[in-house]
């Protein structure tokens, strides 16, 4: 039995419809205030519904009882976030620790961690919370693996961070030439299930991007030949970044913007060994954009 933890999120999700096709039994841990229509879908993958909370060690307890490995994707940004309720602190950091806590105490033997790239390293509240769980994770005993993603094109390559394909607007952060490894979120979820079995994930850190790194104008060039039309593209500098950081007072706020000065500074991933040692193909962007 596996249990699944941000099973209603996006990278939880997918993983859970991969076990689903896989005949894998699996729980899913859901919150109290999960969306009804989310939870109706896990339960139609066949999902064990298990609802728990990442500030109630208890729950946790219950969750891990019995499960042979915990896949988590838990993180409260960016739709679940609540200040004080639902937050960086409580859930990225106090929350996964106490998941962790609880799966070593109940006797779990694999943990599966997602995090991200290692090249996003500036100090702002998400990163520096994911790197502390890392560590926590590398010192528990348990068997880990920590899954260190790029860019998600999901995200990244979407209007909600400025990437308007369908109206033909992007808004580019930096100068738009340095490489990024995006990656789908559907290949981030083979990586977590391939891991539960690949002896190179035993007690590893994997970064993870696409085959491909390209900078963001070779992706709008991309996105120009599937839709048939020229983009127009902005800009913003580095400069005009750490300014809106600086003035920022909410975690949420402050690592939005530290992503967008590491999406600045580049996030070029190698991924020969790596894609050698699990041995399925990468989403290209090409096939992202529809080219």
């Amino acid at each position: 039995m596996l249990l699944v933890a941000g099973s209603t999120g996006m990278v939880g999700m997918e993983i859970c419809h991969l076990l689903a096709s896989k005949g894998m039994p699996f729980r899913a841990m859901v919150r109290e205030t999960s969306e009804p229509a989310k939870v109706q879908r896990l339960k139609d993958l066949g999902a064990k519904i298990i609802t728990g909370s990442l500030c109630d060690p208890e729950s946790l307890r219950a969750a891990c009882q019995g499960a042979s490995a915990v896949i988590c994707t838990v993180s409260s940004m960016p739709f679940c976030y609540q200040p004080g309720v639902n937050d960086i602190q409580s859930v990225d950091l106090e929350g996964v620790n106490n998941l962790i806590d609880a799966a070593k105490t109940t006797g779990v033997k694999q943990f599966i961690y997602t995090s991200f790239s290692g090249n996003l390293d500036r100090d702002f509240p998400l990163r520096n919370a994911k790197r502390a769980v890392e560590q926590h994770l590398k010192d528990s005993g348990l068997i880990y693996t920590i899954l260190r993603p790029s860019m998600f094109m999901e995200v990244w390559l979407s209007p909600a961070v400025g990437f308007d394909a369908a109206n033909a607007k992007a808004t580019i952060y930096g100068s738009g030439d340095q490489p990024i490894a995006w990656i789908t979120i559907k290949d981030v979820a083979k990586f977590a299930f391939a891991c539960l079995t690949n002896p190179a994930a035993r007690n590893a850190v994997l970064e993870l991007g696409g085959p491909q790194n390209i900078s963001p104008h070779q992706v709008i060039k991309l996105f120009e030949q599937a839709k048939g039309k020229p983009f127009e593209v902005s800009h913003v500098p580095p400069e005009a970044l750490q300014a809106q950081y600086d003035g920022a007072a909410d975690p949420m706020q402050k690592s939005f913007i530290g992503l967008m000065l590491c999406y600045a500074a580049g996030d070029p991933i190698e991924m020969g060994t790596t894609q050698k040692a699990f041995g399925f193909p990468l989403t290209p962007v090409k096939e992202f954009a529809g080219v």
